[in-house]
């Protein structure tokens, strides 16, 4: 199966992910939503910073799911995976405070991140806001330029 993870473009996280210094792509949530109990290892996952064209192309290594979270369970995750994850010493803080309330994580170990032509996607029939689009085949919602 193929994923397209949207990225907020602030956070520098696509560029992490090439440089090798994000190894995981974690995505928590107050509820559970995809990729949750969809994403296997052997997917891609594709990488597009909010507004702009898909850039990077990394396959899943491995899957870890975390429910029922409190603020200590956020706060084990991160200080485990958040190294891997790109996130800087000096910030675990910080995303320990934004994550506190979420009760589901999804940690995605990603193996040979490439870039990629760009292209652009139709996220028709996803929702406007989604951030995280799951399909058969990537060809199924490439937009032709």
């Amino acid at each position: 199966m193929d994923h397209v993870a949207i990225m907020k473009k602030s956070w520098g996280l696509t560029e992490k992910i090439l440089s090798g210094q994000k190894k995981i792509e974690s995505r928590w949530y107050k509820n559970k939503c995809r990729p949750w109990g969809i994403i296997k290892p052997g997917d891609r996952v594709y990488f597009k910073n909010s507004g702009e064209s898909v850039m990077v192309e990394a396959k899943v290594r491995k899957v870890l799911q975390f429910e029922n979270l409190s603020p200590k369970k956020v706060r084990d995750i991160l200080d485990k995976y958040g190294e891997a994850d790109g996130i800087e010493r000096t910030e675990m803080l910080k995303f320990a405070k934004m994550f506190k309330d979420k009760k589901y994580c999804i940690l995605i170990f990603l193996k040979n991140p490439v870039p990629i032509k760009p292209f652009v996607i139709d996220k028709t029939g996803f929702g406007a806001m989604s951030a995280w689009v799951s399909v058969g085949n990537i060809n199924n919602i490439k937009k032709d330029k």
